[in-house]
Protein backbone atom coordinates (compact mmCIF):
# COMPACT_ATOMS: atom_id res chain seq x y z
CA UNK A 1 0.00 0.00 0.00
CA UNK A 2 2.91 2.37 0.88
CA UNK A 3 4.79 1.77 -2.82
CA UNK A 4 0.79 2.61 -4.38
CA UNK A 5 0.81 5.87 -2.71
CA UNK A 6 4.90 6.57 -3.67
CA UNK A 7 3.44 5.59 -7.60
CA UNK A 8 0.54 8.15 -7.36
CA UNK A 9 2.85 10.93 -5.30
CA UNK A 10 6.00 11.11 -7.40
CA UNK A 11 4.50 13.14 -10.65
CA UNK A 12 3.20 15.81 -11.46
CA UNK A 13 -1.00 15.66 -12.65
CA UNK A 14 -2.42 17.37 -16.14
CA UNK A 15 -3.80 20.23 -13.81
CA UNK A 16 -0.71 21.33 -12.18
CA UNK A 17 0.71 21.06 -15.50
CA UNK A 18 -1.35 23.83 -17.18
CA UNK A 19 -1.48 25.82 -13.83
CA UNK A 20 1.78 26.56 -13.80
CA UNK A 21 2.31 26.99 -17.72
CA UNK A 22 -0.16 29.54 -17.45
CA UNK A 23 1.01 31.51 -14.48
CA UNK A 24 4.68 31.76 -16.29
CA UNK A 25 2.55 32.87 -19.56
CA UNK A 26 1.18 35.73 -17.32
CA UNK A 27 4.13 36.28 -16.06
CA UNK A 28 6.56 36.54 -19.22
CA UNK A 29 3.50 38.78 -20.75
CA UNK A 30 3.61 41.09 -17.88
CA UNK A 31 7.38 41.54 -18.21
CA UNK A 32 7.56 42.17 -21.96
CA UNK A 33 6.33 45.41 -22.05
CA UNK A 34 8.39 45.92 -18.88
CA UNK A 35 11.92 44.82 -21.32
CA UNK A 36 10.36 47.15 -24.23
CA UNK A 37 10.29 49.90 -21.89
CA UNK A 38 13.35 49.65 -20.53
CA UNK A 39 15.04 49.07 -23.95
CA UNK A 40 13.59 52.58 -25.31
CA UNK A 41 14.60 54.29 -21.98
CA UNK A 42 17.95 52.97 -22.36
CA UNK A 43 18.03 54.33 -26.35
CA UNK A 44 17.10 57.89 -25.39
CA UNK A 45 19.70 57.68 -22.82
CA UNK A 46 22.20 56.84 -26.16
CA UNK A 47 20.31 59.60 -27.81
CA UNK A 48 21.20 62.56 -25.20
CA UNK A 49 24.65 61.62 -24.80
CA UNK A 50 25.09 61.21 -28.63
CA UNK A 51 23.71 65.01 -28.99
CA UNK A 52 25.63 66.04 -25.69
CA UNK A 53 28.62 65.07 -27.45
CA UNK A 54 28.05 66.90 -30.65
CA UNK A 55 26.51 70.05 -29.08
CA UNK A 56 29.60 70.20 -27.14
CA UNK A 57 31.75 69.70 -30.40
CA UNK A 58 29.95 72.40 -32.32
CA UNK A 59 30.60 74.99 -29.22
CA UNK A 60 34.14 74.35 -28.97
CA UNK A 61 33.91 74.81 -32.38
CA UNK A 62 32.80 78.10 -32.25
CA UNK A 63 34.45 78.89 -28.90
CA UNK A 64 37.96 78.51 -30.79
CA UNK A 65 36.64 80.21 -33.74
CA UNK A 66 36.03 83.49 -31.45
CA UNK A 67 39.31 83.25 -29.83
CA UNK A 68 40.44 83.97 -33.62
CA UNK A 69 42.37 80.05 -33.08
CA UNK A 70 42.01 79.71 -37.12
CA UNK A 71 40.23 81.39 -39.91
CA UNK A 72 36.26 81.16 -40.34
CA UNK A 73 34.50 81.90 -43.70
CA UNK A 74 32.42 85.07 -43.71
CA UNK A 75 28.59 84.50 -42.67
CA UNK A 76 29.62 81.11 -40.87
CA UNK A 77 29.42 83.25 -37.36
CA UNK A 78 32.30 80.53 -36.16
CA UNK A 79 30.24 77.40 -36.30
CA UNK A 80 31.31 74.43 -38.67
CA UNK A 81 30.46 74.23 -42.49
CA UNK A 82 29.39 70.45 -41.74
CA UNK A 83 29.80 67.70 -38.98
CA UNK A 84 32.77 66.08 -40.91
CA UNK A 85 34.80 69.11 -40.09
CA UNK A 86 34.39 68.55 -36.11
CA UNK A 87 36.13 65.09 -37.31
CA UNK A 88 38.43 66.38 -39.80
CA UNK A 89 39.20 69.02 -37.89
CA UNK A 90 40.59 72.39 -38.53
CA UNK A 91 44.52 74.11 -39.24
CA UNK A 92 44.87 76.77 -36.82
CA UNK A 93 46.66 79.83 -37.69
CA UNK A 94 49.90 81.55 -36.22
CA UNK A 95 53.49 80.16 -36.06
CA UNK A 96 52.87 76.58 -34.47
CA UNK A 97 49.90 75.39 -37.07
CA UNK A 98 48.26 72.25 -36.08
CA UNK A 99 45.33 70.36 -36.33
CA UNK A 100 42.19 70.80 -34.07
CA UNK A 101 39.89 67.71 -34.19
CA UNK A 102 36.72 68.46 -31.77
CA UNK A 103 35.13 64.87 -32.37
CA UNK A 104 36.91 61.34 -32.85
CA UNK A 105 33.57 60.17 -35.43
CA UNK A 106 30.02 61.65 -35.65
CA UNK A 107 27.89 59.86 -33.13
CA UNK A 108 25.54 57.12 -34.38
CA UNK A 109 21.45 58.03 -33.45
CA UNK A 110 20.73 55.47 -31.53
CA UNK A 111 16.97 55.82 -33.25
CA UNK A 112 17.70 56.12 -37.09
CA UNK A 113 20.79 53.56 -36.41
CA UNK A 114 22.97 55.62 -38.85
CA UNK A 115 24.86 58.95 -38.47
CA UNK A 116 23.05 61.40 -40.92
CA UNK A 117 21.96 63.82 -38.65
CA UNK A 118 18.92 66.69 -39.01
CA UNK A 119 20.88 69.98 -38.71
CA UNK A 120 20.23 73.66 -38.58
CA UNK A 121 22.41 76.51 -39.79
CA UNK A 122 22.46 80.03 -37.10
CA UNK A 123 20.96 82.03 -40.07
CA UNK A 124 17.95 79.08 -40.03
CA UNK A 125 14.72 79.76 -38.43
CA UNK A 126 14.20 77.57 -35.24
CA UNK A 127 11.05 75.58 -35.87
CA UNK A 128 11.84 75.11 -39.84
CA UNK A 129 13.08 71.37 -40.53
CA UNK A 130 14.85 72.40 -43.26
CA UNK A 131 18.68 73.71 -43.41
CA UNK A 132 20.46 76.31 -45.14
CA UNK A 133 23.63 74.91 -45.66
CA UNK A 134 25.65 77.90 -44.68
CA UNK A 135 27.04 76.47 -41.41
CA UNK A 136 25.82 73.90 -38.44
CA UNK A 137 24.47 75.50 -35.62
CA UNK A 138 22.47 72.63 -33.92
CA UNK A 139 21.51 68.93 -35.17
CA UNK A 140 18.39 66.57 -34.17
CA UNK A 141 17.75 63.32 -34.59
CA UNK A 142 15.18 62.49 -37.96
CA UNK A 143 13.29 60.24 -35.80
CA UNK A 144 9.43 60.79 -35.96
CA UNK A 145 8.72 58.94 -33.02
CA UNK A 146 7.82 60.17 -29.56
CA UNK A 147 9.69 59.95 -26.45
CA UNK A 148 8.63 57.96 -23.13
CA UNK A 149 7.61 61.74 -21.79
CA UNK A 150 5.66 62.25 -25.19
CA UNK A 151 8.01 64.55 -27.06
CA UNK A 152 8.66 63.91 -29.96
CA UNK A 153 12.41 63.04 -30.42
CA UNK A 154 13.23 65.64 -33.50
CA UNK A 155 12.48 68.55 -30.40
CA UNK A 156 15.33 67.24 -28.33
Amino acid sequence: MLQAKRKRQSGLTLIELIVACTILFVLSTLALPLARIQLKRERERELRAALREIRTAIDRHKEAADRGMFQVKVDTEGYPPDLQTLVDGVKTTGAAEKKLKFLRRIPMDPMTHSTDWGLRSYQDDPDSPSFGGQNVFDVYTKSQDSALDGTKYSEW
